[in-house]
């Protein structure tokens, strides 16, 4: 599993009712031009072999012994493949008949999975055919299609011999459906992948419940569940069925196929990542080490064919913009949601110290202007005029005029008080005092001007009784591209989990609903901290061309910090997205080089940041998300990325 990614194939193959030989044959022709487009685990619909709605044919010996034939003959055809195959039959015991899903891998036969809960309500009467394997019944090893001591039961985990990590189990379909399905015991077991074969028929509604359905499993599970469906074939008397074939990771849809379609469905799971997440999330070891099933299962090891993901069969979506939606009306709706958390936390915290006043640093740039906004929505919802807001605008050397007529426009459009103070000589006196030459363009000459602000907005905000509100991003504490006790610092910062690539349509948003020039030419602004004199003008400071470009940025926070994936990973990820359509492999690979050096150096400036309101799966806050010593060391990662050929 080339950086935790496995392909998974769910198909529902053409097939006659009750012809077992041509059955197996569309099962063996469907397995090879799945593994033939990489698919590692191949999975079919109950009862695949024989068709599901046989109905008491299932008592025909000859049935249930053809069926056990070709189960033989898919186990040879498919032997050289190299993927692991669940294919469905029924299996004949002396107390029973048995709905069975059949595990097999390069010519084995692993595992033989029986079915618990059996329907027999409505249309369904499989308690007539088959008899229910209990959660009570110890696995039992049996001989059957030319295999001796094959497990058969229900708690059977399959092992990846190369990684334990990719851990599957099987479950057929009424299981999913009943209020403890078989898949929750197997999860807690270390399954990390749930086969379901299934042949639920179609009625209205039926699909989307169903989808609702397995995406809910799988995300209580924290596990990938591939469920196939069976297909139109099936139909028969008053029963329609749609192959239904669906990829679920963690609740996320990776792959649905269309209703009747018959059409098998792909996608590349990450194990890593789903293994991550339980880790993440304790609460799921919890209930495994305290897990009430009492039942000892069998783990049966396998291997698979080595099939690498960075060739043309890995087909997995990789969002180059994590923290931004992709489709408008979900964007917009998320950029609600966050404004409303950003103002609601602020809010909170104006109404617990009865505070009437505060004062923002206006720049004239995105983070100021969206904590301005923010700032407004707050004092609105408890009930105080926005006039009791001071937008300071501190000019100085590297000021240009579109960011101070943007500064002074955007205040007074926003009905706040705008107040100017021009820095300029108490930043010369300070240079005097410390011995700092003003021709000399070092970090000092640009933290002086950055500390001054803070000073200026500190003791203003005491004057009049007020709060600071921090204007700097997620983006920037992840860099350290802040002041420490300059613009680093506030009294709350209700930008703290914001990144810089949602910023923008943050403001975006605001500036769509208020219809804004000034909104418009702040989002056209190149961002800059000016610190640095114009030149002719116009902003000479351009922050991306000093640290790099955000989108990258944000890219490689998203998954270090969500899913402390290795830099090599994050290269292949950022490889597989839109932004290698931007930028070339060996730009990627220099940008993540200052990402790892610039975010473990300035761990000291995190571990001392103000409050704010965590609105996202990622925050940098030392008390909630991210505790890391300043002083680690990031040479473990800088030495796998020298390993990284661009």
């Amino acid at each position: 599993m080339a950086y935790g990614f496995i392909k998974a194939a769910c198909v529902s193959p053409h097939l006659k009712v009750a012809e077992c030989c041509f059955n197996a044959e569309k099962i063996v022709e469907a397995a090879e031009a799945a593994a033939g487009k990489g698919a590692a685990v191949i999975v079919f619909p109950e009862l695949s072999i024989t068709a599901y709605t046989c109905g008491d044919l299932f008592f025909q010996h000859a049935l249930l012994k053809s069926a056990e034939k070709q189960l033989s003959m898919i186990i040879e055809k498919t032997s050289k493949l190299g993927s692991l195959i669940f294919v469905g039959l029924p299996v004949s015991r002396t107390e029973g008949i048995y709905n069975c899903a059949a595990a097999i891998c390069s010519g084995q036969l692993l595992a033989l999975y029986a079915k618990s809960y059996l329907p027999n309500y409505g249309e369904f009467y499989e308690r007539r055919q088959f008899t229910p394997f209990q959660q009570n019944m110890e696995t039992q090893f049996i001989s059957f299609a030319g295999f001796e001591n094959v497990p058969f039961g229900t708690d059977i985990l399959l092992q990846e011999k190369s990684d334990s990590s990719l851990t599957l189990a099987c479950e057929i379909c009424e299981d999913l459906w009943v209020p403890v399905p078989p898949s929750s015991r197997h999860v807690l077991a270390g399954a990390t992948v749930i086969a379901n074969l299934s042949a639920g028929n179609e009625i209205i509604g039926k699909a989307e419940y169903r989808r609702n359905l397995v995406k809910s499993q799988s995300a209580r599970s924290i596990c990938a569940y591939l469920y196939a469906n069976a297909g139109m074939d099936e139909s028969t008397q008053d029963m329609v069925f749609a192959g239904h074939n669906l990829i679920v990771e963690n609740g996320t849809l990776l792959g649905e196929s269309a209703l009747f379609s018959n059409e098998a469905v792909y996608a590349d799971i990450d194990i890593e990542r789903l293994c991550q997440e339980r880790r993440r999330t304790t609460s799921f070891g919890f209930s495994a080490n305290n897990n009430f099933f009492d039942s000892d299962y069998v783990t049966v090891p396998f291997s698979l064919k080595e099939k690498s993901c960075t060739d043309s069969v890995f087909s997995r979506y990789i969002d180059a913009h994590p923290f931004v939606p992709n489709d408008t009306e979900k964007r917009t709706q998320r950029c609600l949601e966050v404004i409303t958390l950003q103002y609601q936390g602020l809010a909170k915290r104006l109404r617990h110290i009865n505070c009437q006043s505060a004062v923002i640093g206006l720049s004239g740039g995105l983070d100021s202007t969206l904590a301005l906004l923010i700032t407004c929505r707050a004092f609105d919802s408890v009930g105080v005029s926005r006039s009791k807001i001071t937008a300071v605008t501190m000019p100085c050397f590297g000021t240009t005029d579109r960011t101070y007529n943007n500064a002074c426009a955007l205040a007074k459009e926003c009905g706040v008080t705008l107040k100017e103070v021009r820095i300029a000589d108490s930043v010369r006196q300070h240079f005097k005092d410390i011995g700092q030459d003003e021709a000399v363009h070092d970090v000092t000459y640009e933290n002086c001007q950055a500390r001054e602000r803070t000073q200026v907005l500190m003791d203003y905000a005491n004057k009049t009784s007020g709060i600071v509100i921090g204007t700097g991003d997620l983006s920037e504490l992840a860099l350290g591209w802040c002041t420490y006790n300059g613009d680093h610092m506030s009294m709350y910062g209700v930008n703290s989990s914001i990144p810089k690539t949602l910023v923008r349509y943050l403001v975006q948003w605001f500036a769509d609903e208020n219809d804004s020039a000034v909104l418009r030419d702040i989002l056209d602004t190149p961002v800059s901290p000016e610190l640095l004199p114009p030149a002719e003008g116009k902003i000479s400071q351009v922050t991306e061309d000093l640290v790099g470009p955000y989108e990258l940025h944000d890219f490689f926070l998203y998954y270090l910090l969500r899913f402390g994936f290795s830099p090599s990973k994050i290269f292949f990820l950022a490889q597989h997205s839109e932004l290698a359509k931007t930028y070339s492999s060996g730009i990627i690979l220099k940008w993540l080089k200052t990402f790892y050096r610039r975010f473990f150096s300035q761990q000291f400036k995190r571990s001392c940041m103000p409050d704010g309101a965590k609105v996202g799966t990622i925050n940098l806050s030392p008390r909630g998300d991210w505790r890391m010593p300043s002083d680690a060391m990031v040479s473990l990662w800088l030495e796998e990325i020298e390993k990284i050929h661009a």
